[in-house]
């Protein structure tokens, strides 16, 4: 059987190439995003496999399914890009890795945090520059303040960790609270204004989608730390930077996503006029440290990855039951 993957980088065949081998699939590897422009890309294979900015709309799923699709293998755990409904109704199973390695995407956020509290970035540019001037880069201590968890899941659990090893507090949010978890819950406007550090870890739905917002903001303490490695749209840039301008107001963000990605993430635009005005406001700010989405990033993830996703391939190939199923 034959799997179109889309959006492939040099790193995905290293894992790839040897494992479809081991689990009897050809891969067609394609550097295209999938889109309503690219879908006939995928005829003559059996399944796609997809990442985070591709763009599985309505009319892309039934493109598919007119080409024989059997299944869409998400090679990430989140498929708030998926139309689910139009998938179900054409009878395509739509399969994600749900928990490749929380530890990597959660010791990630950590490191921004980290980063931009102790203006580490800064600290990097000026000794380059043999500037071993210390003045601006002062930072505060994480040990006895509060962090704020918006998301329980696998990432979040393991950010919880972190969190209590440095000697804070932890506050937490979850539209599904765990009850085993030894973690305060709280609401929302709580945790806001509780938390001196807000990490961001729960999935991109209509009930998260800009759960960071002008409210949302104006509830923080002054000196609040932002960090988001989960989906773009859970915050809301134009609040952001409204908030950025305000003295005091934000101590840091560390940013993995942003909202408008989808073109610009993975890709090389250094020899580009940046048109997203928001972006570049953005990467202005001092007290901002952004990252191409690249906290899943590490030798660990990759391989889990892969290894569930040719895992996924290989269920629905032979019939077996698909517990990776959305």
């Amino acid at each position: 059987m034959k799997i179109a993957f889309f959006s492939t980088k040099p790193y995905d065949k290293i894992w790839f190439e040897p494992l479809s081998k081991e689990y009897g699939f050809d891969i067609k590897f394609l550097e295209a995003k999938l889109d309503t422009d690219t879908v006939f890309l995928a005829n003559s294979a059996d399944m796609i496999c997809a990442f985070v900015n591709d763009i599985l709309t309505g009319d892309v799923i039934r493109s598919l399914s007119d080409m024989n699709i059997k299944a869409i293998l998400m090679r990430c755990a989140g498929y708030n890009n998926v139309d689910l409904e139009t998938a179900k109704s054409v009878n395509i199973p739509v399969l994600r890795v749900p928990g490749y390695s929380p530890e990597a995407v959660a010791e990630f956020a950590m490191g921004l945090c980290l980063a931009v509290n102790r203006h580490i970035h800064r600290a990097y540019i000026r000794t380059r520059d043999f500037n071993m001037n210390i003045n601006g880069l002062m930072g505060r201590d994480l040990y006895t303040k509060t962090a704020g968890i918006i998301g329980t899941g696998r990432i979040g659990q393991a950010m919880i960790r972190i969190c209590k090893g440095f000697g804070m507090r932890v506050l937490a949010y979850d539209l599904f609270p765990n009850k085993e978890l030894d973690v305060e819950y709280v609401d929302l406007d709580t945790l806001f204004s509780k938390s001196d550090l807000i990490s961001l870890h729960c999935p991109l739905t209509p009930e998260t989608h800009y759960i960071i917002d002008e409210h949302a903001l104006s509830l923080m303490p002054g000196g609040v730390f932002i960090v988001n490695t989960s989906r773009g749209p859970l915050i809301k840039t134009d609040a952001l930077i409204d908030a950025l301008t305000v003295p005091g107001k934000i101590g840091g963000v560390g940013l993995d996503v942003y909202e408008e990605e989808g073109d610009l993430f993975y890709e090389d635009r250094s020899n580009e006029i940046m048109e997203d005005e928001r972006l570049a406001r953005l990467i202005t700010f001092p007290n901002v440290i952004m990252t191409s989405h690249q906290g899943y990033f590490t030798r660990e993830a990759m391989q889990s990855i892969a290894i569930e996703t040719m895992e996924n391939a290989y269920a629905l190939k032979n019939g077996m039951p698909l517990k990776n199923q959305v």
